[in-house]
C-alpha cells in the first residue's frame, strides 16, 4: 500500500496516531495470529507518514470482544474519548469491521474525526472524514461490512434452522435427559435423577401449583437434579434445593414430554446497549416436533399442566377464577358466580374479637375498574354450611372407597420418597467406596498424593454418615404419619365422612379440594332470599334457597325467649336473684356472655322491660316513708316492725330512693306507742 501523505499536515502530525486492534473472540486471538500480527503492522504506516513510533498509541483493550454493540468495548470507547477531545490526529485500523460493524456507530466516529479533523487509515487508503469523496467512500465500507455481518449471520441462523426443523440440532438438554452413544435423547440412566424428575410430575398431579411442590419437597428435605450451564462444573449434574423459578421451568419445558423445540425465546437489544431475552408465545416458536423422543410425561399431559398454571395465574389478574385451593374458610374461593352481571365473585375476611374468621364474597370488579357501586356482597356462613351439607350427602355414599384410595396413595408416595432417600445414601456409599480404592492404588511412599486421597476419603466418609442419619431420621417420621394407628383411623373416618369434614384438624384447603373434585361453580344471587345454584361436574345441577343472613346488630341480640324469661323473673324476684336464676339455668346473653348486674339492667332497658321497683309500685307497695306516715311514726319504726315481722317488704333492687317496698298492713296494721303518734294518712293508690 502507498498512501498518499498529502492529506497529512503538521498539525495533525502535532498529535498522536492512535492504532485500535481487535478480535471478535478469543478462539481468534488463540488460533487467527495471523490477523493480530497484520494490525500491529499498521505502525509502521503511521511511522512512513511521520509519526514517531513513540507516539503511535495501540489500543488493544478489546481483543476477544465482539464488534456488534458498545458494551463492555472500553477500548473504543476510549479511542472515541481520544479523537473528541482533539488529541488524537490518526486513526489506524486494519479493517472498518475492525472498528464497527454497525452503521451507527461508524458514521457516528466519522462524524467526530471530520469536527476534530482526524485521519483515518486502514489497507486500503489515507482518508479524510472532512472530504466529501473520502467521507462517501468510508460510509459505503461501514455499510459493505454491516451488510457482510448480516450474511455470514444469515447463512449460520439458516444452517441451524434447516437442523433444527429435522430436530437433529444438539442442543442443552435439562436434567433427566441425556444424549446416547448414537446421539438420540434418552432419560438419564442414573435413577436418582429420573426418580426426582418423576417424583416432581407426580407430586404437580397430586397438588397442582409449582409452589406446593417445591414446598413439598422442601419439608421433606429432597434435593433436585440440577445440569450446569457455565463454570468449571458445566455439563455436570448437581443436587440443589428445590425453587419455585426451577419448578416453573420444568413445567414449561416440553423437552420433558418428548417434544423439540426451538426458537422458543428471542433477544432484544435495549436503548443502554443490553440484551434482553423475551419468551414467544407457542405459535410463533421456530420448530416444534411433539414425540420426538422418550419423555417423562406425554403431551397432553404437557398441555394440562400448562393449562392448571394458567389458571392458578389468574388468581392474581382481573378474572381471580379457578385459582388453586388457599387458607382460609371461604369453602367457594375461586367458584362463586355473580349471578347479576356474570363476574368472579373476590373472597374477604372479617377476623371476630374471639380471633375466628367469617369469610364473605363480593363482586366488585366493575367498581374497581369504573367505580360503580358494588354489584352484591354476602356473608359466607350460612351458604357455606349448606354448600357443606349438599357436599356431604353427595360424598358419603362414595366416602368409603375414597379413603382406601387415598390410604394407597398415601403409601405410595411414601415408598416413592423413601425410594430417593435410599438412592441418596447408595450414591454416597459408592463416593466413599471410590474414594477407599483410589487410596488404596496409590504409592504409600507417595505421601502428598496419599495424604490428598486419605481426606477426600474421610470427607466421602463424613458425607455417607449424614446421608445415613438423614434417611433413617426422615424414614422414621414417615412410619410415624403413616403407622398402622393412622391406617385405622382412616378406615374408621371412612363410613363416617361427616365427622372427617367437620373435624377441626381438617385443614381448609383440603376441604376446598374436595369442594372442586364435585363442584364446577356457585352461581349467587341476592335478592329477598339468597339463591345459589350449585353446578357439578358433568352438568348435573341443584339450586338452593337460603334466608338472607342477620344484620351485626340482630345477631349480636339476646334470644327473644332470653328476654321473656327475664321478664317473669322480674315479677319475683330482685336482680340479684334474677341474675343467679339466669346462670344457674344456663341462660346467656346475646354475645354468649354470662349474665351481671350490669348486663341484665342494659337488657332491660334495651327492651323496655319495668324495673322490679316499678313493679312493685305496681302492685301498691309503698316506699317506708309512705309507710311511716300512714302508720303515724317514724320510718325507724317501720325498719324495727318489718325486723320483727309485723310488715312485709320485698327488695326492689339499686332505686335511688329506697331499697325496699313495703306491702300494706290490712285490717290491723301495728300501733305506735302511747305518746309518739302521728297523724294517719291514706297509703297512695
Amino acid at each position: 500500500m502507498n498512501p498518499s501523505s498529502s492529506k497529512v499536515t503538521a498539525e495533525h502530525l502535532r498529535r498522536d496516531a492512535y492504532l485500535y486492534v481487535r478480535q471478535s473472540s478469543l478462539h481468534q486471538v488463540m488460533e487467527n495470529t495471523e490477523s493480530t500480527k497484520r494490525q500491529y503492522g499498521l505502525r509502521q504506516q503511521a511511522v512512513a507518514l511521520g509519526w514517531p513510533l513513540e507516539r503511535v498509541v495501540v489500543i488493544d483493550d478489546d481483543l476477544g470482544q465482539s464488534a456488534s454493540g458498545t458494551v463492555h468495548r472500553s477500548g473504543f470507547e476510549r479511542l472515541v474519548a481520544e479523537v473528541g477531545t482533539g488529541r488524537a490526529g490518526l486513526v489506524l485500523g486494519l479493517e472498518v469491521s475492525r472498528l464497527a460493524r454497525s452503521s451507527t456507530e461508524w458514521h457516528r466516529l466519522l462524524e467526530i474525526c471530520a469536527l476534530s479533523d482526524t485521519l483515518i487509515l486502514d489497507e486500503d487508503g489515507l482518508y479524510d472524514p472532512g472530504h466529501f469523496n473520502d467521507r462517501l467512500l468510508l460510509g459505503l465500507k461501514g455499510t459493505m461490512s454491516e451488510a457482510e455481518l448480516h450474511v455470514l449471520r444469515a447463512r449460520l441462523q439458516g444452517g441451524i434452522l434447516n437442523k433444527a426443523r429435522r430436530g437433529e440440532l444438539r442442543i442443552g438438554l435439562p436434567a433427566g435427559l441425556i444424549y446416547d452413544s448414537t446421539g438420540r435423547v434418552v432419560r438419564d440412566s442414573d435413577q436418582r435423577v429420573s426418580g426426582a424428575v418423576r417424583l416432581f410430575f407426580e407430586t404437580f398431579q397430586r397438588l397442582g401449583s409449582a409452589t406446593a411442590v417445591m414446598k413439598h419437597f422442601r419439608k421433606k428435605e429432597l434435593l433436585f437434579p440440577i445440569r450446569m450451564r457455565t463454570g468449571p462444573h458445566k455439563g455436570e449434574v448437581v443436587f440443589r434445593p428445590l425453587v419455585h423459578s426451577r419448578a416453573l421451568s420444568i413445567l414449561r419445558s416440553p423437552r420433558y414430554a418428548g417434544a423439540f423445540a426451538y426458537g422458543r425465546s428471542r433477544a432484544r437489544r435495549k436503548l443502554n446497549g443490553q440484551i434482553r431475552i423475551e419468551s414467544l408465545p407457542r405459535e410463533e416458536w421456530k420448530v416444534l416436533i411433539p414425540d420426538a423422543h422418550e419423555g417423562y410425561i406425554s403431551w397432553s399431559e404437557y398441555e394440562a399442566n400448562l393449562a392448571r398454571l394458567r389458571e392458578n395465574a389468574r388468581a392474581h389478574g382481573a378474572d381471580r377464577r379457578r385459582s388453586p385451593p388457599r387458607e382460609g374458610p371461604a369453602l367457594l374461593q375461586g367458584l362463586a358466580i355473580c349471578g347479576i352481571c356474570g363476574n368472579r365473585m373476590t373472597t374477604g375476611y372479617q377476623t371476630r374479637s374471639d380471633g375466628t374468621q367469617i369469610s364473605s364474597y363480593a363482586c366488585n370488579l366493575r367498581s374497581i375498574q369504573y367505580g360503580e357501586p358494588v354489584c352484591q356482597r354476602l356473608s359466607g356462613s350460612g351458604l357455606e354450611k349448606a354448600i357443606s351439607d349438599l357436599l356431604i350427602e353427595v360424598m358419603t355414599p362414595l366416602s368409603l372407597e375414597v379413603a382406601l384410595s387415598v390410604d394407597e396413595e398415601l403409601r405410595a408416595r411414601s415408598e416413592e420418597v423413601d425410594r430417593l432417600r435410599s438412592q441418596d445414601v447408595e450414591h454416597a456409599r459408592y463416593e466413599a467406596e471410590l474414594a477407599e480404592r483410589r487410596y488404596r492404588r496409590v504409592d504409600p511412599d507417595h505421601r502428598l498424593v496419599a495424604d490428598a486421597l486419605e481426606a477426600d476419603w474421610n470427607a466421602k466418609l463424613r458425607a455417607l454418615a449424614q446421608a445415613q442419619e438423614h434417611y433413617e431420621r426422615q424414614t422414621a417420621a414417615d412410619c410415624e404419619e403413616l403407622g398402622e394407628e393412622r391406617r385405622q383411623s382412616i378406615l374408621r373416618l371412612a363410613t363416617d365422612f361427616p365427622r372427617l369434614w367437620h373435624d377441626p384438624r381438617t385443614p381448609h384447603r383440603e376441604k376446598k379440594r374436595m369442594i372442586r373434585l364435585l363442584i364446577d361453580d356457585v352461581t349467587l344471587i341476592r335478592g329477598d332470599v339468597i339463591t345459589a345454584h350449585v353446578r357439578f361436574k358433568g352438568g348435573a345441577t341443584r339450586t338452593l334457597t337460603l334466608p338472607l343472613p342477620l344484620p351485626a346488630p340482630d345477631l349480636r341480640r339476646t334470644d327473644p325467649a332470653v328476654v321473656e324469661r327475664v321478664d317473669q323473673l322480674l315479677d319475683d324476684h330482685g336482680e340479684a336473684e334474677v341474675v343467679d336464676l339466669l346462670n344457674q339455668e344456663g341462660l346467656r346473653t346475646g354475645t354468649g356472655l354470662p349474665f351481671t348486674r350490669d348486663r341484665l339492667h342494659d337488657l332491660r332497658c334495651r327492651n323496655r322491660l319495668k324495673s322490679r321497683y316499678q313493679r312493685l309500685r305496681d302492685r301498691g307497695l309503698c316506699t317506708v316513708g309512705e309507710m311511716a306516715e300512714h302508720l303515724g311514726t317514724t320510718a325507724t319504726t317501720i325498719r324495727r316492725w318489718h325486723d320483727a315481722g309485723l310488715l312485709t317488704a320485698h327488695p326492689c333492687g339499686t332505686h335511688p330512693s329506697c331499697q325496699r317496698l313495703y306491702e300494706p298492713p290490712g285490717s290491723n296494721p301495728p300501733r305506735p306507742q302511747q305518746g309518739k303518734k302521728l297523724p294517719r294518712t291514706p297509703l297512695p293508690q
